[in-house]
């Protein structure tokens, strides 16, 4: 069920909290659009072989964001590529500067409801292990919103939409953007 690539689209990134569907709708694109999926968070687990939880803990937030710079800078440069990054990816100018200019970059966009029901039970988010979810997803939100947006060509919301609806639009839109212009 593969598409035919889009001519002049062949990297693909994409932004936004956790929760708003990155790794899934990422999967399904890619195989729409005829393109490798990657995630830059199970990246970092397969290469260091510790889940995302650990790494926060073994090594700060600080020292996991240094490690998530180096592999997003390593896989922007892939070409006929689908990635996911994690949600605090474009906390780093760096990081977003890497993504806007090397390929068309999707901020996947999800109300705070959303996405408090779609990590509600999910124990790998650091930085949810906490008693008040929603105050975290607000703050962090306020902080990340404007730098999804910076970073982004394109931008789609998931809200309840299906799977299936989510990734047409999201193909076609991608589909009449074309390649980004640095």
């Amino acid at each position: 069920m593969t598409d035919t690539p889009a001519s002049d689209v062949h990297q693909v990134f994409l932004v936004g909290p956790m929760g708003s569907g990155k790794t899934t709708i990422g999967k399904r694109l890619a195989e729409v659009m005829g393109l490798t999926f990657v995630d830059s968070d199970h990246e970092i687990e397969a290469r260091t072989g510790a889940s995302i939880p650990l790494r926060f803990d073994g090594e700060g937030e600080e020292g996991f964001r240094k490690r998530e710079a180096a592999i997003i800078d390593e896989l922007t440069q892939r070409p006929d590529i689908v990635l996911a990054t994690g949600g605090g990816a474009v906390l780093r100018e760096e990081n977003r500067r890497a993504l806007h200019e090397r390929g068309l970059v999707v901020y996947i966009q999800a109300s705070i409801d959303t996405l408090l029901e779609r990590t509600a039970r999910d124990r790998n988010r650091p930085l949810l292990q906490t008693d008040d979810p929603r105050a975290t997803f607000e703050a962090l939100m306020a902080e990340r919103e404007p730098l999804y947006r910076e970073a982004a060509h394109l931008v789609i919301e998931t809200g309840d939409r299906r799977l299936a609806e989510v990734v047409t639009d999201l193909h076609r839109m991608i589909r009449r953007a074309g390649a980004p212009s640095a």
